[in-house]
């Protein structure tokens, strides 16, 4: 049984948070919000670009979630490919058992 919905997680090097913001927002056919946070990369595979971050050990990220259905996600990380190619995003696909808004109830 595959989930309905999945959680598209995206780590990316914060330099491009502008970038990958307007993009997002501008993916409105598949994307209706995202949400963003700071993160720490640590591994041997992440690059510190920064004299800061050779020093803290670790690069500074950015993780970014969006919950889709699962056509769209693979609809978005086809662009994605495309337009960020050779920006060393990493990302994952998990399912999401169950999505909604806890709202305030009808009074």
């Amino acid at each position: 049984m595959s989930a309905e919905f999945v959680c598209l997680t995206l780590i990316a090097g914060r330099s491009l948070r502008d970038e990958l913001f307007d993009y997002l927002s501008e993916q409105r056919d598949l994307v209706s919000g995202f949400t963003a946070s700071d993160a720490a990369g640590h591994g041997p595979d992440v690059r510190l670009q920064t004299s800061a971050e050779r020093v803290k050990g670790h690069a500074d990220e950015l993780m970014v979630r969006t919950i889709l259905r699962v056509q769209e996600a693979a609809q978005l990380l086809e662009r994605l490919k495309a337009t960020f190619a050779g920006s060393r995003i990493v990302y994952w696909i998990m399912p999401v058992l169950e999505f909604g808004v806890i709202d305030v109830p009808n009074g």
